[in-house]
Parts: structure tokens; C-alpha cells; sequence
């Protein structure tokens, strides 16, 4: 096969990219491409942009990265702009492609444009192959097929350590056969219907996207501060870049896979010893596995107000001016508004505040849940659809959570986890 397509989604990274190094071996050469999808850029049904200014300035980032690192192996990424089932067929006539190499997607919008692609392609004579790239454990190698994968995460996750292995990673390529592609030209925010919005310089950590990145921040918690020997003492923290790993949003645009963070941990715990902190460093890449694997069993209904449960205990209820406080951080509650600010300020918010301000949100305003998913959406550097619709679906009591409606008592859970009030001092107005 002469010419080969990669397209490049969630998946931006050379270092264990299976779809990348498959495409290679099975072409004479690739065209790396990426395609920036207009309706990633429109509003969503709630009214929010669907991808807000900080994650796209990430996604931005991360791409002129991967760019940049293609280059130094001979490649480079060809952008697309537009409607990936128009601009990937257009590309694959272009260069007479009879193959596209991309990452298997199993939630709903995006398994369409991937089914809708396979079909224009077929009739090109084209073929589209995709590959499972971003969990830790590979969905063939669950010890029960996805129609049976249980439902509560404790006995998936018990079965999944007793009877899976976690396959090799995949190093990266040392070079690439590719045509000239011309000088990457990115748009701007402004062109994707954006306005620039600084990072507040309180931030827990300044986010910039990118595979290099994202190995500097694995190198650094891990090696350097070796603050993955005190992950699970510090992970509840608020404040602050080393409470926790901070991977999720390299993670969730695929600048870093979930195995190689894994590997890494093996080597950490060859040179450093293990510990239940670097136990439970691959305890939380299984929760996005199982979030990941539920939107392949259920597809569609974590999107659905009843969520994948029988009763619904939530409102459907939209209050705008309750919505509005919420969003703006001036409800009643100093930590869910010193939370929602951080969000709204930085784009990102600690795993404990996000529990807090989605309970609140379902529990005290009585609103519909998937108003506040969308909300996070929008607005979250690391959006990752399968982390975050499960995990507001849990939390508004039609998800996984075998205790189906999980309350928080805010105030008991700012006094356990802002005991000093530092985290709401850093965020809230003094009065």
C-alpha cells in the first residue's frame, strides 16, 4: 500500500500511538493529518460553546507540538478545517490513499462521524481501521465482553486486576516517510469563534499542551519531586501543582497514554519501592477505563436525563438565575463558589471541588444534571466525554454508583478539606 492516511483526534502523541505505528509499517507513506471539526465549535444544546478558550488554546498547543515533533522525523501534519466527513475524503482523494488509520471512538457524535466516514470512504474504495489507544487495558483483553462488563466499578475493577494484562507500549517511530506537507498554519481562537482568556496566575498549574509537555510533568512528579510516593496521602488536596499528578489533561487530549504513565510507575516503584500511592496512581487510570468501557456498553444513555438507571431522583429543572449563581460563584456556599471560580478563572478544578459543585448542583438546586456536564464541558481544560458525563451521571444518582443518589454535606466536606480556609481565601472576593 503506497500512501496511507493517519488522522489524528484525541490521540496527539509519537510515543505509544499504535495507530501511528501500524500505519507506517502497512505504507510505502503517510500523511499525518488533523482536522479541526466545526461542530467541536458551535454551541451545544445547553447553551454553552462546546469547547471553551482553554481547552482549545491546550488543544492548540498540543497540536503545533505534534507537529513540531513530526518534523524532526521527516512528516509534518497536514489541517484540516471543516467537517471531518467532507475534509477526509477530500484528503484521501487527494493523495489516492487506499487506507486511514484513526483512533477507535465509542462515544455517540463521534462513533457517528467515524461510521459515516467509513461509508464515504468504502465507496472510495478506501478502508478505515482504527485502533483502541486509550486505555490502560485494551477492551479484547477484559475478562468479560462489554455487553457483561458489571456495572459497579469495585467488582469490574477487582475481576479486570485478577485476569487482564496490560499490554507493551509502542515506542516511537524514529522516522517517517512522508510527502512535502506544507508549513502547519493553525487558526487562531478568534478563527474558532473565541476570545482569548489568560490562565489565572492563581491557578494550580499552568496547563500547555503538548506530548513534550506532558512527558515534562510525568518527569517531574514522578522523578524529580518524586511526588508520586505521596499520591494518595496529598491527591484530596486544593491547592497547588503536587497534590496531585495533574495528568488529566494531557491524558484526556492523548498527548500521554494511560500505559505509558503506567510503565513509568513500574519503573518509579523499581528504583523507589512500591507503595499504596503509586497503587493508586493505576487505580485512577482504571476509573477512566471504566468510564471508557460503559459508553461502549451503553452508548447513548449517558446522555439521556435517566442515565443508564431505572429511577430518577434528579430535577429537570432549569433556574436560570440559580444557574447563572452557580456558574459565577455566588450561591451560598463559600467552597462551591471558590471552587466554580477556580473553574470559570482557569479552566480547571480539583477532583474534590468537582464532586462538590456537581452534588450541590443536582442536590441544592434541583437542576437538571446534564446541565452542569455540559457546563463542565465547555469549560474544563481536561474534558474527556466518558470521565465526565459518567461521573455526573453518578453523581446525580443515574449513573454507576451502586448507592444510586450520593449526597455531600458541603460544609462538613469544606471543614475536612479546606480545614484552614486557604483554598476559599485564594479564590473568594475579601470581604
Amino acid at each position: 500500500m503506497k500512501t496511507a492516511i493517519v488522522w489524528f483526534k484525541t490521540d496527539l502523541r509519537l510515543f505509544d500511538n499504535e495507530t501511528l505505528i501500524k500505519a507506517i509499517a502497512q505504507s510505502e507513506q503517510i500523511v499525518p493529518v488533523y482536522c479541526f471539526d466545526e461542530d467541536h465549535f458551535k454551541k451545544t444544546q445547553y447553551g454553552f460553546d462546546k469547547t471553551g478558550s482553554y481547552r482549545a488554546q491546550f488543544l492548540l498547543e498540543s497540536i503545533q507540538n505534534l507537529d513540531d515533533n513530526l518534523r524532526k522525523l521527516g512528516s509534518g501534519l497536514a489541517i484540516l478545517k471543516g467537517k471531518p466527513e467532507i475534509e477526509i475524503p477530500k484528503i484521501v482523494s487527494h493523495y489516492r490513499a487506499k487506507k486511514v488509520f484513526a483512533k477507535r471512538e465509542v462515544a455517540f457524535e463521534e462513533k457517528n462521524v467515524e461510521h459515516e466516514i467509513q461509508e464515504l470512504l468504502f465507496k472510495m474504495r478506501c478502508e478505515l481501521e482504527t485502533f483502541s489507544t486509550s486505555t490502560l487495558y485494551h477492551a479484547e483483553d477484559l475478562p468479560f465482553s462489554i455487553k457483561k462488563i458489571p456495572d459497579v466499578f469495585t467488582v469490574f475493577r477487582k475481576k479486570t486486576e485478577l485476569d487482564a494484562t496490560i499490554r507493551e507500549v509502542f515506542e516511537a517511530p524514529e522516522s517517517i516517510q512522508s510527502p512535502e506537507i506544507p508549513p502547519i498554519e493553525l487558526p487562531t481562537l478568534a478563527d474558532l469563534n473565541l476570545e482569548v482568556e489568560k490562565i489565572d496566575k492563581r491557578a494550580a498549574i499552568q496547563f500547555k499542551g503538548g506530548e513534550s509537555e506532558g512527558m515534562n510533568r510525568l518527569n517531574y512528579y514522578f522523578y524529580e519531586s518524586k511526588k508520586l510516593a505521596v499520591y494518595k496521602e496529598t491527591r484530596n488536596g486544593m491547592v497547588g501543582s503536587d497534590y496531585s499528578s495533574k495528568f488529566s489533561a494531557w491524558l484526556a487530549m492523548g498527548c500521554i497514554s494511560p500505559r505509558t504513565i503506567y510503565c513509568e510507575v513500574k519503573k518509579f516503584e523499581e528504583l523507589h519501592g512500591a507503595n499504596d500511592s503509586t497503587y493508586w496512581l493505576i487505580f485512577e487510570l482504571l476509573w477512566r477505563d471504566f468510564f471508557r468501557f460503559m459508553f461502549k456498553k451503553y452508548q447513548t444513555k449517558f446522555f439521556l436525563y435517566s442515565g443508564i438507571a431505572a429511577d430518577k431522583p434528579n430535577s429537570k429543572e432549569k433556574n436560570e438565575a440559580a444557574l447563572k449563581s452557580w456558574i459565577e460563584g455566588t450561591t451560598e456556599s463559600e467552597f462551591v463558589n471558590a471552587n466554580m471560580i477556580e473553574l470559570k478563572e482557569t479552566g480547571f478544578m480539583s477532583n474534590r471541588g468537582r464532586q462538590n459543585v456537581a452534588s450541590y448542583f443536582c442536590n441544592e438546586l434541583q437542576m437538571d444534571w446534564r446541565i452542569g456536564a455540559a457546563y463542565f464541558e465547555s469549560q474544563l481544560i481536561d474534558y474527556d466525554v466518558c470521565s465526565n458525563w459518567g461521573n455526573w451521571a453518578y453523581l446525580a444518582g443515574v449513573g454507576n454508583d451502586p448507592r444510586k443518589h450520593r449526597y455531600f454535606n458541603i460544609e462538613k466536606q469544606a471543614k475536612d478539606y479546606d480545614k484552614e480556609g486557604g483554598f476559599r481565601k485564594l479564590w473568594l472576593p475579601v470581604k
